[in-house]
């Protein structure tokens, strides 16, 4: 008999004990310090990487006191009210603090666990199947907002393998979300030393003798004040446009191609708060004129110009993807001077101080996108040193960066193997029988 003679096909309704929602009333922003307090959940404490209890605020007393919306361990969330990309997001809640409860803007659901396993459901739930109907049943004015409503999800059809399949199978996906855990939490230390480090370079830089200068508070006399604070005497300030030939210019974004064409697009998110990564890459349509004048070349300088305040601006220096490649309207190309290279002015617009230029002078109608324009990026106050110095800071950089890259281009493996593993295992392509005639022997 074939396996797949024994996965039932049922409901959400049909696997669950009982489901919740809470209320979404204004709250004081800050986490519960106090014994008796009470919090609710923001969306964010649910996302696609994992439960993030620490993502909630504390409730107005009038709404403390309600264990019928309180989350438990084993619960599995579902988000269904935000920007599209947002709602129908899921989590399995493993651990979870007291007194905190759902908001309106999600929906709780307690497993039965004689039927389903909680984290099989959450990842099931994830699956192309589940994710298209609620997607299909959701509604809004926009994709900026859309939701559902909770029959929706309770009437979503499901298919479950037995029990001990479920908690095979669940195993197997817990073991890949405690190795992506540990990446991100090294990659989260390797990016905390980055930061420093490029604070530390780009403000007191690195002397003649190699080292770096010490603080202004303790050799005022090596240093200069400037719109951007103290620097080395021997630095040059001026906007980022004395270090460019030529004005920035925008990419090209054709619709993308419904097949393998040989040419590539880069999605906005290849622009990383690290720098580049060929993450989002699409096929672009051969035939199209337009993509000669955004075809990019290795090494070149690109800076996003449209995305939420906290993302627009990201700067990333490109490197070949081993097709021809183009850059979208989004982004802009920069063309450095021979003062300076792309891999420099790379970290400089990567800088806190840079960067807090670019999120203050960007605009828009939302926070969910904000534009910078070309005269913002030509605008923005920058230290440069003397061309030996800049290869100095480089190399004290290089050897971080290329572990933080790797890091990076590590995570996105794990992810793109449990990705691949969920939709074979939770749609039952790849048999699980043979894996559990093994872990009885």
């Amino acid at each position: 008999m074939s396996e797949h003679a024994t996965w039932e096909i049922c409901t959400v309704r049909d696997v669950i004990e009982h489901h919740f929602c809470g209320p979404s009333p204004d709250c004081e922003e800050r986490q519960i310090f106090a014994p008796e307090e009470w919090g609710v959940l923001k969306t964010t404490a649910i996302t696609w990487t994992g439960w993030n209890e620490a993502a909630h605020k504390v409730l107005p007393k009038a709404f403390w006191e309600q264990p019928q919306i309180e989350v438990h361990a084993g619960d599995v969330l579902v988000t269904k009210a935000g920007p599209r990309h947002r709602v129908g997001v899921v989590c399995h809640v493993p651990s979870v603090r007291s007194q905190l409860v759902v908001s309106g803007k999600m929906i709780g659901l307690r497993p039965r666990p004689e039927v389903v396993n909680a984290r099989f459901l959450a990842g099931v739930l994830g699956t192309k199947g589940p994710q298209k109907y609620i997607h299909d049943h959701a509604t809004g004015m926009a994709e900026s907002q859309v939701n559902f409503a909770n029959k929706v999800l309770l009437d979503a059809p499901l298919r479950l393998p037995p029990v001990p399949q479920q908690h095979l199978i669940a195993q197997i996906l817990d073991t890949l979300d405690t190795a992506i855990r540990e990446t991100k939490a090294l990659i989260d230390k390797l990016k905390a030393v980055k930061q420093g480090l490029l604070h530390d370079l780009l403000t007191r830089g690195i002397d003649s003798n190699g080292q770096l200068r010490p603080p202004p508070g303790q050799a005022p006399e090596l240093y200069k004040t400037s719109p951007l604070g103290w620097i080395p005497k021997e630095w040059n300030w001026d906007t980022l446009d004395h270090w460019l030939t030529g004005k920035p210019k925008n990419g090209y974004s054709p619709k993308e191609a419904g097949e393998w064409t040989g040419i590539q697009m880069l999605g906005l998110g290849c622009l990383t708060k690290e720098g580049f990564l060929p993450t989002q890459l699409k096929p672009a349509p051969a035939a199209d004129k337009g993509l000669d004048k955004a075809r990019l070349n290795d090494g070149d300088l690109l800076v996003s110009r449209a995305n939420t305040r906290e993302l627009v601006g990201l700067v990333g220096v490109y490197r070949d993807v081993g097709t021809p490649c183009t850059y979208p309207d989004l982004m802009m190309r920069l063309l450095p001077s021979d003062e300076t290279s792309a891999e420099f002015l790379e970290l400089v617009l990567q800088s806190n101080k840079v960067r807090r230029q670019v999120q203050a002078a960007a605009s828009g109608t939302s926070e969910s996108m904000v534009k910078i324009s070309s005269s913002i990026v030509t605008s923005l106050k920058v230290a440069i040193p003397r061309a030996n110095e800049q290869i100095a800071i480089l190399c004290r950089t290089k050897t971080l960066n290329a572990q933080l890259q790797s890091e990076l281009q590590g995570l996105e493996v794990l992810r793109g193997v449990k990705e691949g593993l969920m939709d074979d295992l939770l749609s039952g392509r790849v048999r699980v029988t043979p894996l559990l005639d093994l872990c009885s022997k």
